[in-house]
């Protein structure tokens, strides 16, 4: 039977943990499944508190080479289990409003103007993307994490009818092959859309200039891998050093 779970914690009939069990110790015994549990695992495992820092918890798992990691209350009773997999999601969840902080910090400094964000869900076939090229390798790896539901929210600017897209084109397009219409973001608006609609930005300029009205208008690159830099890393590179960027990549807010 496929499953994610690599162990699971073992309970007494008070919820008490007892220990953890592997996978790898399960298939060890698998030639005898008459075998209890109290025989073949280990007494006792690392735990954390409810009231544990998440940066603690995740020295912890570091620090052991732990994958899963029990939750015990005051009375050793089992709350629940943390994962790698939702440290690397925290971290995520707690970077990307950061992200559209600066943006938005970034567009009311250049136009002078009001801006505030919020999150929400976008219409994926209505997103203008602004980057006219995408890696095949990285589409893949994003399709994965949203096939766990690990979805870090793009960065979008709403502009009138406009959804421009900023951030995050390879899990638009990744989205957007695995059929789903919308997509967690932030999205940024002018608080004054008046003013704000007379202005071409970088983003639409970048856009018209590649040709780029939709998510299929983005070419994608098979034959050479993705530099590992993230998009959003490049993104603040081209606030700063706006002449400077790559022709490929570079749009100005």
């Amino acid at each position: 039977m496929r499953s994610r779970h690599h162990g699971l914690p073992v309970v007494d009939e008070e919820r008490k943990l007892v220990g953890f069990v592997s996978a790898k110790e399960l298939l060890r015994h698998s030639a005898d499944r008459s075998t209890p549990l109290s025989a073949i695992i280990r007494p006792g495992t690392y735990t954390a508190t409810p009231e544990m820092a998440l940066d603690d918890v995740a020295r912890i798992m570091f620090r052991f080479g732990l994958r899963d990691l029990p939750i015990v209350d005051d009375g050793g009773r089992l709350c629940g289990i943390v994962s790698n997999l939702d440290i690397v999601r925290s971290h995520f969840e707690r970077a990307s409003p950061a992200k559209a902080e600066t943006l938005r910090n970034l567009l009311s400094e250049r136009y002078q103007l009001p801006f505030s964000f919020r999150r929400g869900l976008v219409p994926i076939a209505r997103l203008t993307p602004t980057q006219w090229k995408v890696f095949e390798d990285e589409l893949e790896g994003r399709r994965y994490e949203l096939e766990r539901g690990f979805a870090e929210p793009v960065l979008v600017v709403q502009k009138g009818e406009q959804w421009i897209l900023v951030d995050g084109h390879h899990r638009a397009l990744a989205a957007r092959e695995m059929g789903l219409t919308q997509l967690q973001a932030f999205i940024l608006t002018c608080e004054k859309p008046l003013e704000f609609a007379q202005q071409e930005t970088g983003f639409e300029r970048a856009s018209r200039e590649h040709h780029l009205r939709h998510l299929e208008d983005v070419a994608i690159d098979r034959t050479s891998h993705h530099p590992l830099i993230e998009v959003t890393t490049q993104l603040l590179r081209r606030f700063e050093f706006e002449e400077d960027a790559p022709a490929s990549t570079s749009h100005e807010p």
